[in-house]
């Protein structure tokens, strides 16, 4: 490798430009501003939103980038943890899932910070949050098996990112954003359990301080602070620790290894993180949310919306629903602790709940998990009703679909069953703008004024003209 992995991607990203960019890709660059904005409004009021912005807003310091909504400014690394986590607090924001998950979006938080700080337009901002969603999607398909399947959460992918995304605003030069990333990346590394079991706020966290973190580096080398240059492919680096690498060699090693669902060959391709940059983007590859929870229900939750619907059934003629689904969806959201949630972020991750809801209330909204939904007592009559069965055949299919069948059988012995190979959202049956109108009304309504929602929507699919000052201004409430 004659250039590390590292100084390939800051290549890149310090080189790109707005006019590199196809017109498709800036729209849909506007398409996933629209449904992060909207989300950051919906977890505006979320306790742990407000705990963090308290936190921030006691600190004070230097007034550089402003929090969506509230217009409060505070220095740009605060900033981007507290917008990240409205954008992630309801599990609403985007979705791409290869070999591993992540939500990109995560990753808007920092190109406006840095933008707010830098005083840049928002047609770099717009390039920055395209090199987010690149190299996010990018790092996705990066580890084979991905990092989930060796227990570790997609934050740690977004460690690598930020940087770049931050860096890219600050105006770093190569070796300045080579630095900035050996920085970020040396520490940030996420242990899976934030999903696992009985989740927390830590589950929607995770990310964003990944975030706020490469904000962090950015600066840091700007100012001339020095970072691992072989952060990725060097001894005892991000692949060699994850395995299946051969860090000496500088090539892969493969090596079988027992990961958290089946026996793998453990190995990495690292032409799906820098072959081809520049070619196309990945930003239309990227999946939105149609409900506002863990992505491996969605296509399960349209599944059982449209049997229920479409036969009229109502929760109390159920006897029992099986959902046949692939065996990581099992291990995730059937286990133990999804049948009796205890919080909201658990209840979004469980898919006997999603699906009670569901069969109660003939649909899944952001009030479908609240402490008074939960102790909806028509919830705890079907939950226990509800059950998954893997599937090797659906196994094999995974990411490239998403397949569901559900059973549903009612108690004076009729059967229905419906088959989806993917959600609503997904590039294959996308969301219009009308869909994404609707969440992101639905989303600001206790916020926004019809009048307001109106002119951030126009701010928004109009935002190349502003500067990024000028742009968070017009998302106060």
């Amino acid at each position: 490798m004659q250039k590390s992995i590292s100084r390939q991607i800051a290549e890149f990203a310090v080189n790109l430009k707005y006019e590199d960019l196809p017109q498709n890709v800036i729209h849909e660059v506007k398409r996933f501003l629209y449904d992060s904005i909207g989300c950051a409004y919906g977890g505006y009021q979320t306790r742990d939103v407000n705990i963090l912005r308290n936190i921030y807003q006691k600190m004070g310091g230097s007034a550089e980038a402003t929090l969506i909504g509230s217009g409060t400014k505070l220095p740009a690394v605060n900033a981007a943890l507290i917008n990240s986590l409205m954008i992630r607090s309801l599990d609403f924001n985007d979705i791409y899932w290869k070999e591993d998950p992540s939500h990109p979006s995560d990753l808007i938080p920092a190109a406006l910070a840095a933008g707010e700080l830098a005083d840049s337009s928002m047609k770099d901002v717009i390039t920055a949050i395209v090199l987010a969603y690149d190299f996010e999607q990018r790092l996705s398909e990066f580890a084979v098996p991905g990092i989930r399947e060796r227990k570790w959460h997609h934050a740690t992918l977004t460690q690598f990112v930020s940087p770049i995304v931050a860096g890219k605003l600050l105006g770093l030069t190569v070796d300045q954003m080579v630095n900035a990333i050996g920085i970020s990346g040396s520490h940030n590394h996420t242990i899976g359990c934030p999903t696992a079991g009985k989740l927390t706020m830590m589950k929607n966290t995770v990310d964003p301080m990944a975030v706020q973190s490469g904000v962090l580096a950015a600066l840091m080398a700007q100012q001339g602070f020095t970072g691992t240059e072989a952060v990725f492919e060097g001894k005892e680096g991000f692949m060699d620790c994850f395995f299946g690498w051969d860090a000496k060699n500088g090539q892969s090693a493969p090596i079988e290894m027992q990961g958290r669902d089946s026996l793998n060959e453990w190995k990495w391709d690292v032409d799906k993180l820098t072959g081809g940059l520049g070619k196309s983007f990945k930003i239309p590859e990227c999946s939105m949310k149609a409900f506002p929870t863990e992505a491996l229900t969605h296509t399960h939750i349209t599944a059982v919306l449209k049997a229920v619907i479409n036969n009229n059934i109502t929760y109390d003629r159920i006897d029992t629903v099986t959902i046949t689904t692939i065996a990581r969806a099992c291990d995730i959201l059937f286990d133990p602790h999804k049948y009796r949630p205890e919080s909201r972020e658990t209840a979004d991750h469980s898919l006997p709940y999603c699906i009670a809801a569901a069969l109660v209330d003939h649909k899944v909204t952001t009030q479908s998990f609240t402490e008074e939904k939960m102790k909806d007592p028509r919830i705890w009559e079907v939950i226990d009703k509800i059950k998954g069965e893997e599937s090797l055949e659906f196994e094999l299919m995974f990411p490239a679909k998403q397949p569901s069948k559900v059973v549903i059988k009612t108690k004076d012995g009729k059967e229905f069953k419906e088959y989806l190979e993917y959600p609503k959202g997904d590039p294959r049956e996308p969301m219009t703008l009308h869909d994404l109108e609707d969440k992101f009304n639905a989303l600001s309504d206790k916020l926004l004024s019809k009048q307001k929602q109106i002119d951030v929507k126009e701010t928004i699919f109009n935002c190349e003209e502003l500067t990024a000052k000028n742009f968070m201004e017009k998302l106060n409430i």
